[in-house]
């Protein structure tokens, strides 16, 4: 086939002028097409008065071959790449040691189907709950203030991804086409076909507590296990002292580590599982397992991450700003935005997990610490729009000022966390009420005593107070800055109204647990595999699920080399 790419048409474009265009583009007559699909359908939205959709699609004619060198020097018009996806293996039916996935979040999930799918009959270890007794318990918190540390937003079946937007597009580099392996795997599990075509598809939680179970349940069927409220104490090692490091992954900071190789693990009931391959794929939210594999000799690293607001309009002023007169159009659906601004401060703040039409929601997972995140349905329909607005930081912030950790080790990002956390807590009352500010006393610095316009959403209530207080001067300095900024980019940014509730702070893991490029094994734990976002190798839905794939692809291949 033929794949077609930068087709321009009208927002309300007929449905024949599609393959008019096609027709027209190829120099072809009617006769001569067999067929096309949509592959990915975009918008252009720079120009309020002139939004146009972009799409690509995938033509078979009478006339492929000719038409393939006829159009050779021309990049809109190339031969359709194989996507269909290929197993590198299949496990023999005398196996008999089975690898473990710990952690059931996309990462994980998709380590565990894809060594089910190759007969490994992978153990899938998940702390939390399954998906449906999990968001009872997320729910009960919001509505009770009653939190379980076990299962909230950041733990249980589905990881934190549940309670979220849904987005499946990433900016990873995909030349194996991973991508659709995972949209594949969605929508045969209760995905709407439309999040294989359109450039920026979501689920919302709803859907994906669905999807999570059917995936489950194939898993189950192919001869997998998995088994929640099973959190992992300890990794067992021994010593391998014949296991090398690639040389170009090699630092200063890897001296003096010890060899491995994994033998199993003990969970917190005391049994006892051997196996000699674990993925880790235990998400950015499990600080205790991090600790635990620091205090093992795991070769970790700190690494940047981000801190911040939650923001909050009415989805309407996202909608009037991005697309004027055509706001409310069913195929725009409800607008989203991406912003950055680099501050004179030397800091760059950013928008990140932007959520249309849907609400901020508590995302503690630890007593006495409060964290925000966002959330939204598949419909987008509720009526404020909310992203993070974050600052980025680095390692050498760790230590430093009110809200600096007192240890200086690669775990002192997360004691930072910690501190934040502990902070808004105190701020928003001691009780997960969270502390909000409106945008305009924010930017006079003030105090604010109720809110305006936007009624604030994060559930299960707020406080008013001076968010100055909540993250370290430097932040507060760089927000202050860039939210003007972001006014001139879309009107009503900047709002008085406008609602900033603290604090976020799971933008991404604090820690990266670095593996060996080739192997995907830890640098210095043969055996181990760190996986997703907790290990510092995935950013967000569908990122953590081609990082899962890659992850059971080594699994594999060490399992059928060793056999």
């Amino acid at each position: 086939m033929i794949r077609l790419t930068n087709i321009k048409l009208a927002l309300d474009h007929q449905a024949h002028e599609l393959q008019q265009a096609i027709l027209n583009k190829l120099s072809i007559d009617e006769a001569q097409l067999v067929n096309f699909s949509v592959f990915k359908r975009g918008y252009d939205a720079r120009k309020k008065s002139n939004i146009f959709l972009i799409y690509t699609v995938d033509v078979d004619t009478t006339e492929n071959e000719q038409l393939l060198v006829k159009f050779q020097q021309d990049n809109q018009v190339k031969e359709t790449p194989d996507m269909a996806y290929k197993f590198v293996g299949q496990a023999p039916e005398n196996i008999t040691e089975r690898p473990v996935v710990i952690g059931m979040g996309p990462c994980g999930l998709f380590v565990g189907l894809v060594l089910a799918q190759m007969g490994f009959k992978p153990i899938i270890l998940e702390r939390g709950k399954e998906v449906r007794e999990r968001t009872k318990d997320t729910f009960g918190f919001w509505r009770k203030k009653i939190l379980n540390t076990e299962s909230n937003v950041q733990f249980g079946e589905g990881g934190a991804g549940t309670f979220s937007d849904g987005k499946l597009y990433s900016q990873v580099k995909d030349p194996k086409h991973y991508s659709r392996k995972v949209l594949h795997e969605f929508v045969e599990a209760g995905a709407p076909d439309e999040i294989l075509y359109v450039s920026k598809p979501h689920i919302g939680t709803f859907k994906l507590v669905t999807m999570v179970e059917q995936m489950r349940a194939k898993i189950f069927e192919l001869g997998g296990e998995v088994r929640f409220s099973e959190r992992v104490e300890k990794i067992h090692f021994d010593d391998n002292t014949s296991s090398a490091i690639s040389t170009e992954d090699v630092t200063p900071e890897l001296s003096g580590y010890q060899q491995k190789q994994v033998t199993g693990l003990t969970l917190a009931s005391g049994e006892e599982i051997k196996t000699r391959h674990i993925a880790l794929a235990i998400g950015h939210s499990a600080r205790d397992t991090f600790k635990m594999l620091f205090d093992e000799g795991i070769f970790i690293k700190a690494k940047p991450f981000s801190v911040g607001f939650r923001i909050e309009h009415e989805q309407s002023v996202i909608d009037d700003a991005r697309f004027g007169e055509n706001a409310g159009n069913e195929i725009l659906g409800a607008a989203d935005y991406k912003l950055v601004h680099h501050c004179s401060n030397g800091r760059s703040v950013y928008s990140f997990c932007m959520c249309p039409g849907g609400t901020v929601v508590a995302a503690a997972s630890e007593e006495g610490r409060l964290v925000t995140n966002g959330m939204s349905q598949y419909s987008r329909h509720e009526r404020n729009a909310n992203s993070a607005i974050v600052v980025g930081i680095d390692p050498s912030d760790f230590t430093q000022g009110e809200y600096g950790a007192q240890t200086d080790s690669v775990l002192a990002g997360i004691e930072f966390q910690r501190n934040l956390e502990e902070k808004a807590f105190r701020l928003g009352g001691d009780s997960y009420d969270a502390p909000v500010q409106l945008v305009g006393d924010f930017l006079a610095n003030r105090k604010s005593g109720e809110h305006g316009s936007v009624a604030p959403s994060y559930k299960p209530g707020v406080t008013y107070c001076d968010l100055s207080e909540a993250l370290p001067p430097y932040a507060v300095t760089a927000i202050r800055e860039a939210l003007p900024a972001f006014e001139r980019k879309i009107k009503g940014f900047s709002m008085n109204d406008a609602t900033l509730t603290a604090v976020e702070t799971r933008t991404s893991s604090p820690i990266q647990i670095t593996r060996d490029k080739e192997t995907l094994e830890s640098l210095n734990a043969k055996g181990l595999y760190p996986a997703g976002e907790g290990a510092g190798y995935a950013g967000g839905i569908l990122s953590a699920g081609i990082d899962g794939i890659k992850v059971a692809e080594a699994m594999a291949l060490s399992m059928l080399a060793s056999k």
